[in-house]
């Protein structure tokens, strides 16, 4: 929704186009012409934040060259607040069968218009779940362990800060991202608790994830204090924090996906959430019949689903001995002989 337009224009604008595309001209129904046609709700920031949203696009265009499942989507206007028009829309198309919402913010409406429609699949991606309701039972959440995770990029910084000063910078100050911010003061803290944190967060709204100047401006502000590594979960606005590591000379620890490609030489590593492959799985569950909803789904470590990057592009900035030290750590965490846990975070 970048131009502007309402959101049921666009989403008739999307599905005149992936229509045409597909040529799917015969037949109704979440299976039309034997294929799944699927609804995607982009996260503020929507797509191309070569981060949380793009990851759940790319797992679409995934199964839709292995199994030829169609799908559709659109992006809320601003800081999201069409987000309940949007699922609704997508929910009300007889030719959808599964509806995905990409983002904690879809949890309370997605809850919502899925008690409303039970013979249509929903997922939440990041889903919070709410006080004395129940998830319907054709609804899906989906989380990583971003905690443990985060843990491990702490653990990293830990390992390698000259400056004995780190950083982290969040998004929407929120549940979810609190755990990414105390998964990596513990990580940062097993490894030296001397070691100072500077913590910030770029707003209280959903548009704090789309908002690449104020990441950049906390940033620079924590180099200047002495930080040489930043690890930031802001969606969107990590690009700004990505630039200021640039210009600072200095390291950046991303999330979601492997973002070395923005700054190469200074993305120290990334902290991945495969939202591709959960988007995947989910969609393989559902064409093979094991789709299961009333309840939670975690994707964790143990599977890699959740992890950190380290492959030949940053291999030259981190030492074996600090790779080996933190694949220690990753299967101590795996094991349950280091116990990191999801449901705490720091105030």
């Amino acid at each position: 929704m970048k131009h502007g337009l309402p959101v049921f224009l666009f989403f008739l604008f999307i599905l005149v186009g992936c229509s045409s595309q597909n040529e799917n001209k015969s037949g109704r129904g979440p299976l039309r012409d034997g294929k799944l046609q699927i609804g995607l709700v982009f996260d503020v920031g929507g797509r191309g934040d070569k981060s949380f949203n793009d990851s759940a696009y790319n797992g679409l265009e995934i199964a839709k060259k292995k199994y030829g499942t169609n799908f559709l989507f659109v992006e809320p206007q601003g800081e999201g607040a069409d987000r309940e028009a949007a699922l609704r829309q997508m929910a009300t198309d007889p030719d959808i069968g599964l509806v995905i919402g990409v983002g904690l913010l879809f949890s309370e409406d997605i809850t919502k218009i899925a008690a409303e429609f039970p013979d249509k699949k929903f997922v939440c991606i990041d889903y919070i779940s709410q006080p004395n309701v129940l998830i319907p039972q054709n609804l899906q959440g989906i989380v990583f362990e971003e905690q443990k995770g985060s843990y491990l990029a702490g653990a990293l910084a830990g390992m390698m800060t000259k400056t004995k000063t780190v950083g982290f910078i969040g998004g929407m100050e929120s549940s979810v991202i609190k755990k990414f911010e105390t998964g990596f003061n513990k990580g940062v803290r097993s490894v030296n608790p001397d070691i100072r944190v500077i913590s910030g967060y770029i707003g209280m709204t959903g548009s704090a994830f789309a908002n690449p100047a104020k990441g950049k401006e906390l940033a620079l502000g924590q180099y200047a204090k002495g930080a040489d590594i930043i690890y930031q979960a802001a969606g969107a606005s990590g690009l700004g924090v990505i630039e200021a590591a640039r210009e600072s000379k200095a390291f950046v620890i991303c999330t979601d996906r492997d973002q070395e490609s923005e700054a190469p030489g200074f993305v120290l590593s990334s902290m991945t959430k495969a939202v591709d492959r959960a988007v995947l799985k989910t969609v393989e569950n559902l064409l093979n019949g094991s789709f299961k909803g009333g309840g939670v789904s975690v994707f964790g470590l143990a599977d890699r689903y959740t992890d950190y990057v380290y492959n030949a592009k940053n291999a030259s900035l981190i030492s074996k001995k600090n790779h080996d030290q933190l694949e220690d750590i990753r299967n101590k965490i795996v094991s349950g002989e280091i116990v990191v846990d999801e449901t705490a975070v720091v105030q």
